[in-house]
């Protein structure tokens, strides 16, 4: 597919609720159904249309032929000690009935772009071990750290974090 048949952009407050639906579809898709509990608001509120801070930027995918938003990213500026700035892309998907077109070559494309326009020096994303977007992103020229460099990512939940929070009142 042609650089013209698709259009990719910031989101807008209009185009919050197709984000929301393909979070559900990719978290399904991701065996994961029950996982996202970010409301549209949240959405609207996180990623800054709404005049609050940024913490995220939200950007879709629209097919020119139908106007139809048939894919989204969202990524997050971050930070390397050893690299300097970095993007985090958070989530790319594209909607089923429109892979295999270049779709999704583009959002990375058009994210690697913005990494660049800020000053990144890289972009880092997760991807289940089972997905085959895999081998998408290594033909893209991505790198699994998890081979190459044995690297583990932990996450610590909303209520270890309380508990962590208040040892310091506690403990003080």
């Amino acid at each position: 597919m042609s650089h013209d048949q698709f259009t990719f952009r910031r989101a807008q407050k209009a185009d919050i609720k197709a984000v929301r639906e393909m979070i559900q579809e990719l978290a399904d898709f991701e065996r994961m159904s029950n996982g996202p509990e970010l409301s549209e608001e949240d959405l609207i509120r996180d990623s800054g249309l709404d005049g609050e801070p940024e913490y995220c930027q939200i950007y879709v995918l629209i097919d020119n032929a139908t106007n139809i938003i048939i894919g989204y990213a969202i990524c997050f500026n971050s930070y390397s000690t050893w690299q300097g700035r970095s993007l985090f892309l958070e989530d790319i998907y594209v909607r089923p009935a429109h892979r295999k077109c270049g779709a999704g070559a583009r959002i990375f494309r058009e994210v690697s772009a913005i990494a660049v326009k800020l000053g990144c020096r890289r972009l880092d994303f997760h991807v289940l071990s089972w997905n085959p977007a895999s081998e998408f992103y290594k033909s893209l020229g991505a790198t699994n750290l998890t081979q190459t460099e044995d690297w583990h990512f932990y996450r610590v939940e909303q209520q270890q974090l309380n508990k962590l929070a208040s040892e310091l009142t506690t403990s003080t």
